[in-house]
């Protein structure tokens, strides 16, 4: 059986929702652990991705190295908020219904110990592209590739096989988009939306040119997951990145912010992001959720 929940590695659903909860203030250690020995037996890692939050192992007195909160980036030119919380789920299905039996169940199961911080409806755009147009998750590694990237080494004891998530909700602002030129555009993500090639003379605040995987060192990959997401008059990208440890996202955030070298990933012309937390994932033992590093078996 696999060691790492699979559904990081599947390509995104044609329908998903990403659910962040926190603790009820009346939560025991114990009621916690029950709680999660019900979600692990429930969690297949492929329709139900899971992660625990810093807060979370906190509460069981379990630690878990490498496992923080987000925080905001220093000398940052952007808001970046932060939201931590104390467990994610990410729901993925094909079909619509399915997913909000799914989510029924999921909640009545979790509804002693946690409460609902935020839950939103996401989806596959055409063949997956971010609302704006353009593709997203172009320079995703794969195979091997993403393996590495995504997921602790098996080589690294009690973690192996684990992942480490960023989750930010970004709202895009559609007038300010629309009031671009297509040249503009472009330029500010760094390929033409037309056939999703680079721009070899795009602006050093190019979007592409600001989080270039390989220009960090050590090199900076991870394997994203972002999904377009609406709620009544608002729209725009769950942006989900899972990595071997936080470092790849932190890089890119801080380049893209600007604390870097003061310039400001052009992105933030027409989007902003909302949220922001780190998750673990925990690996896979015997098809469902390995929670023995919280000391739950």
């Amino acid at each position: 059986m696999s060691l790492y929940q699979e559904g990081i590695l599947q390509a995104v659903p044609a329908h998903a929702v990403y659910l962040t909860l926190k603790l009820k203030n009346d939560s025991s250690a114990a009621l916690l652990q029950q709680v999660l020995r019900e979600l692990a037996a429930h969690a297949d890692g492929n329709t139900l991705v899971i992660g625990i939050g810093a807060s979370l192992a906190a509460a069981l007195g379990q630690p878990i190295e490498g496992l923080v909160e987000f925080k905001d980036v220093a000398d940052s030119r952007v808001r970046l908020p932060a939201t931590p919380a104390a467990l994610w789920c990410w729901l993925r299905q094909t079909e619509r219904g399915a997913l909000v039996m799914q989510l029924h169940q999921l909640l009545k199961m979790l509804a002693p110990a946690f409460e609902v911080q935020q839950q939103l409806d996401a989806f596959k755009y055409k063949e997956g592209r971010d609302l704006s147009g353009y593709e997203d998750g172009t320079e995703n590694p794969h195979g091997d590739a993403a393996i590495a990237a995504a997921f602790v080494d098996e080589e690294t004891p009690g973690l192996a096989g684990s992942s480490f998530v960023a989750v930010q909700q970004w709202t895009h602002r559609f007038e300010r988009f629309d009031a671009m030129s297509t040249e503009q555009q472009d330029n500010a993500v760094g390929r033409r939306r037309s056939d999703n090639e680079e721009l070899e003379d795009a602006p050093e605040s190019a979007h592409v040119k600001r989080t270039a995987q390989e220009d960090f060192t050590p090199e900076a990959f991870m394997l994203r997951r972002s999904m377009p997401w609406a709620a009544q008059d608002q729209a725009g990208l769950m942006f989900v990145a899972f990595a071997h440890s936080f470092y790849p996202f932190e890089v890119q955030l801080r380049r893209m912010s600007g604390a870097e070298d003061g310039i400001v990933d052009a992105l933030f012309q027409f989007t902003q992001p909302q949220t922001g937390s780190y998750f673990w994932c925990p690996p896979m033992k015997n098809g469902k959720p390995d929670l023995s590093l919280l000391d739950i078996v």
